[in-house]
């Protein structure tokens, strides 16, 4: 047994912190088919978490503690760090630490029985009913760009959809005699979600009118284009919806996000089953989706407070 642990201690040694990361990297990328967008964010998790390692001089892997992830996880909170981004950094490192251990690279997990920051947890911001029709009338559907951003808006909000999932959109991907959308979401997982008459109409007259003009005599499959019939980025459909959030003069922040969680809360407050909206979301785990619910409890606790005779 002593001469099996002298193995292990010299093997580990072979492994600095960075080629450990990257091993792992490596396997969620292609034996879990992590998304891109995952992948990146827990590669910077990681790469964070190996500096505060080496600034507490943690030469080794299998020197880390509980305590000493649990200090990392509280320094990037108190950098200022969201909530969410802080419980997926824990995700990212239990991960990682099960991993090792499979691959006998340490001898315990230490962060399998750390439990997420669930009071840290904030409840996601959306607008009320009123504020979305605002920003999503914003547009002037005269104008080409704007016809288009209305339908991108429209859409969104008519599906909740991720940012990502909706510049990605093709062609083949949108039904509009029937009314759905296919979106590939986080690992490539496909879904289909409804959208209604104005989402209809929005992408009706954007595709009749702004997207030929953008193509031009190029060829592309992606839905929403550019000026100059380039595929959309996230970044400038966050720009959209900082642009319209100020012409409907929302004084909150708005960010890309908020009509997906909009979506969700609007849909969820006037009745819609649990288990639908996750589907809708695309949401692997349904305690994601159940947030949500706890946005709408807030806002009858605020009308409750607001109208009760005695609050």
């Amino acid at each position: 047994m002593q001469g099996q642990n002298n193995v292990l201690s010299l093997h580990l040694r072979k492994f600095n912190m960075h080629e450990l990361i990257e091993q792992f990297l490596s396997y969620i990328s292609i034996e879990r088919g992590m998304a891109d967008n995952t992948l990146s964010s827990y590669k910077r998790d990681l790469y964070r978490f190996a500096d505060f390692l080496k600034s507490k001089k943690v030469d080794s892997i299998d020197k880390v503690s509980r305590q000493m992830i649990n200090s990392f996880m509280m320094a990037e909170k108190e950098r200022g760090l969201a909530s969410n981004s802080v419980s997926r950094g824990l995700a990212c490192i239990k991960s990682f630490f099960k991993f090792l251990l499979k691959e006998n690279m340490i001898k315990e997990d230490t962060a399998n029985i750390i439990e997420s920051p669930k009071l840290w947890k904030k409840l996601p911001f959306t607008l009320n009913v009123k504020e979305v029709e605002t920003l999503l009338n914003a547009p002037n559907i005269r104008d080409p760009m704007e016809a288009r951003d209305k339908a991108c808006m429209e859409l969104m909000y008519a599906t909740g959809m991720r940012v990502s999932e909706l510049v990605n959109l093709k062609m083949d991907d949108i039904n509009i005699g029937v009314g759905f959308a296919k979106c590939f979401g986080k690992g490539s997982k496909e879904r289909i979600v409804p959208f209604g008459k104005k989402a209809k109409e929005s992408l009706l007259r954007y595709l009749e009118k702004s997207r030929p003009r953008f193509l031009k005599k190029n060829i592309s499959n992606f839905l929403f284009l550019t000026r100059i019939g380039k595929p959309m980025s996230r970044q400038t459909f966050w720009k959209i919806i900082k642009r319209y959030a100020k012409l409907a003069k929302i004084n909150k922040k708005v960010t890309p996000h908020s009509l997906r969680h909009s979506f969700a809360t609007h849909i969820l407050e006037r009745g819609a089953d649990l288990r639908i909206v996750q589907e809708m979301l695309g949401h692997a785990d349904i305690s994601t989706t159940q947030i949500y619910t706890h946005v709408s409890k807030d806002r009858l606790k605020s009308i409750h407070q607001k109208f009760h005779p005695r609050p």
